[in-house]
């Protein structure tokens, strides 16, 4: 059974921009897929539609068999627990040390003390970055603050982790490894899609691929071939 089913959508913005167009598309549970495209080909807007911050002018999108339509405004920070994120921009609180900005993922929730020193450790432990817990982001490489925003997406087990350019200011190295993260996170079964216009990113990878050119799917390939 799919996770995540878009069936025929489209955004269509005020300004009569049409930024997707008849969008239908599954993914599995454990799946990882990357979306690629020019900048403007509708990524962004695809993982907006996923998680809820907007919806779609025509069609529908399932989460678990639910139309995510059918969810009340008030339940959708309970819907979005299903989910962690990560952007280009890492978005860490900078007066809040490594720890405190993971920890806070979980202080939101409602989650002990005591559940805090337990998880946080071993998250960082997962993203090579225990031994600067203490630090602050501006004492950290940008590649260590993307580490760092990872462990927070990810610290409360969503079921899928959207990434959208998660490697966009980074060099080809730190690049390696948040890619290297975010396989691990997969296999450690999240479903992971990931956005991209970085085609040696994919290339790479060779994982499902989904490209989107002016709102729309032209390519959906299992293989992981971008063209």
């Amino acid at each position: 059974m799919s996770l995540i089913t878009l069936d025929k959508v489209t955004k269509i913005y005020p300004d009569e921009f049409v930024a997707l167009e008849e969008i239908s598309c599954r993914i599995r549970e454990g799946e990882f897929v990357s979306l690629v495209g020019a900048s403007g080909a509708g990524k962004s807007t695809l993982l907006k539609m996923i998680y809820a911050n907007e919806r779609p002018t025509y069609g529908a999108i399932y989460f678990g068999g639910r139309d995510i339509a059918s969810i009340p405004e008030r339940l959708l920070p309970f819907y979005r627990r299903n989910f962690g994120t990560v952007f280009q921009d890492f978005k860490l609180l900078p007066k809040k040390t490594v720890f405190e900005n993971v920890a806070y993922a979980l202080e939101v929730q409602g989650k002990s003390n005591a559940q805090i020193r337990e998880e946080v450790p071993k998250i960082l432990e997962i993203v090579g970055m225990a031994d600067q817990m203490d630090k602050y982001p501006d004492q950290i490489s940008g590649g260590e603050a993307q580490r760092i925003a990872l462990a927070r997406a990810v610290i409360h087990r969503p079921r899928v982790l959207i990434a959208d350019e998660p490697t966009g200011n980074l060099d080809p190295v730190s690049t390696d490894e948040i890619i290297r993260l975010l396989l691990k996170i997969n296999e450690l079964g999240t479903t992971v899609i990931l956005a991209t216009h970085d085609q040696s990113i994919v290339d790479r990878l060779h994982k499902r691929v989904i490209v989107l050119n002016q709102g729309r799917i032209v390519r959906d390939d299992s293989q992981g071939r971008y063209n």
